[in-house]
């Protein structure tokens, strides 16, 4: 399993389901009996900085502090995302210098409850404005995972937890958020 909180710079390849869902005491029930560790309920904050490349955020939370710069395609199955992620210090002026420099796109805010099942990591979100939603990621980091294995175990758990196709996102928490303003 990887651990997010002990590393301060890592580069990984992810796949990755985002859905909504109204079926979220299923999913942790789920999680439950199949040992999943449970890493908390973490409050975050994500603002997204206008790029001309990929997306960058910042995430605050009380577990997760990361500046996340990543590439991921619109689609409504599963995606592959390529990840750099640096370990933030909440105290540090990292905001306020990139609002500075590159202006604020969008902020999602989220109560996300954190889960692990080896390198599959699961997430059951409320979020601000838009509902309830689960995603999974499948982790691979420094060569351990092929892309395809990635997929394999997301398209698993997918399954497992009966998380329908029409259900599944294309887009990310803050598209929505931004489509919900045009």
């Amino acid at each position: 399993m990887i651990d997010h909180s002990s590393l301060e710079t890592m580069q990984h390849l992810l796949v990755e389901i985002k859905a909504q869902t109204t079926q979220s005491s299923q999913i942790r029930t789920f999680l439950t009996e199949h040992q999943a560790n449970f890493k908390g309920i973490d409050y975050q904050t994500d603002t997204y900085f206008r790029v001309n490349h990929g997306r960058l955020k910042l995430r605050e939370g009380n577990i997760e502090n990361h500046l996340i710069q990543y590439y991921r395609p619109n689609q409504a199955e599963a995606k592959t995302s390529e990840v750099l992620l640096y370990k933030s210090n909440p105290e540090s002026t990292l905001k306020q210098i990139l609002t500075n420099a590159l202006g604020v796109l969008v902020v999602v805010k989220k109560k996300r409850e954190i889960y692990f099942i080896d390198n599959v990591k699961f997430h059951i979100d409320e979020v601000d404005n838009l509902g309830h939603f689960v995603e999974i990621e499948a982790i691979g980091n420094q060569g351990e995972h092929q892309e395809t294995d990635l997929r394999q175990q997301c398209l698993h758990y997918q399954q497992a937890l009966n998380i329908q196709t029409k259900d599944l996102l294309e887009v990310s928490y803050s598209d929505l958020l931004l489509n919900q303003k045009n």
